[in-house]
């Protein structure tokens, strides 16, 4: 049987476009992987095109980007390795729950349904979309100063600020209200099979200085796998906030990610 590349599917969340991922894309393809980052449903190719046309993607829930990247991944050849970051995070977990791919890692991941801890500072990092209820219909924009503060708070200002400029787009405002209301809602788009047998190695990431999903955030959802027979393992960055995967040292959570792959037997290719 002939060898091919392993797959890997890279999925943002709110407020960076999917070029942000391009780093990410150049490294695991030169590791012998075969990375796409496609966007969110209705997400226009480009930061400039994203920002113009900010109704694109107004209205589009969890249920919707799980389904559209449900597509995605049954027209590859192989189970990929999903990678998310944010709500990209959950999304992963959703996908992986469903056995819709050969291993997970969650970056900074949106909460699941079921994370009970609350911080401050999360709530601060979501009250320019939460804020205003009309927002569940609409696509909200971060200004620098809020984006310094629920992205870049590890960050020297100028940094934050260039990334900022360079990759955050208008996202949908309807995700933040389905994961802020999780554990209220019966049948919650936000509800992941933590249980679920058979499933993919699962690795789960924080920064510890992350705002947007504090530390606390995901350690509780790394304790709802405490039940799980399948593979579940956190690793915490010090000292890195919500844009370890776009700024100076994304390079370290990267290389991270590529070791524990191939601890479980994943790499570039794929008889």
């Amino acid at each position: 049987m002939s060898e091919i590349r392993t797959p890997v599917v890279f999925i943002h969340g709110l407020w960076l476009h999917a070029t942000s991922w391009q780093p990410w894309s150049d490294l695991f393809a030169a590791q012998g992987y075969d990375p796409i980052a496609p966007g969110w449903p209705g997400e226009p190719p480009t930061v400039a095109a994203a920002r113009s046309n900010p109704d694109a993607v107004a209205g589009v829930g969890i249920d919707d980007v799980v389904a559209h990247y449900a597509k995605i991944v049954d027209e590859l050849p192989v189970p990929p390795v999903l990678i998310g970051h944010s709500f990209g995070g959950l999304i992963v977990q959703r996908l992986l729950a469903d056995h819709q791919g050969a291993a997970g890692v969650a970056i900074d991941p949106a909460q699941i349904k079921g994370v009970k801890p609350l911080p401050f500072a999360q709530l601060r990092s979501a009250f320019p979309v939460l804020g205003n209820p009309a927002n569940r219909k609409r696509a909200v924009s971060l200004t620098e100063k809020q984006f310094r503060y629920g992205f870049g708070n590890a960050l020297p200002a100028a940094e934050s600020d260039v990334l900022h400029e360079r990759w955050t787009i208008p996202s949908p405002g309807r995700p933040l209200f389905e994961a802020a209301l999780a554990n209220f809602a019966k049948h919650s788009p936000a509800a992941v099979d933590t249980a679920a047998t058979g499933r993919g190695p699962l690795l789960l990431i924080s920064g510890q200085q992350d705002h947007t999903v504090p530390d606390v955030v995901t350690r509780a959802a790394y304790k709802l796998y405490g039940d799980a027979t399948s593979v579940t393992e956190l690793k915490q960055f010090p000292d890195r906030g919500h844009s370890l995967t776009v700024d100076a040292g994304w390079r370290g959570v990267a290389d991270h990610v590529l070791g524990w792959l191939n601890s479980q037997g994943l790499t570039g290719q794929s008889s």
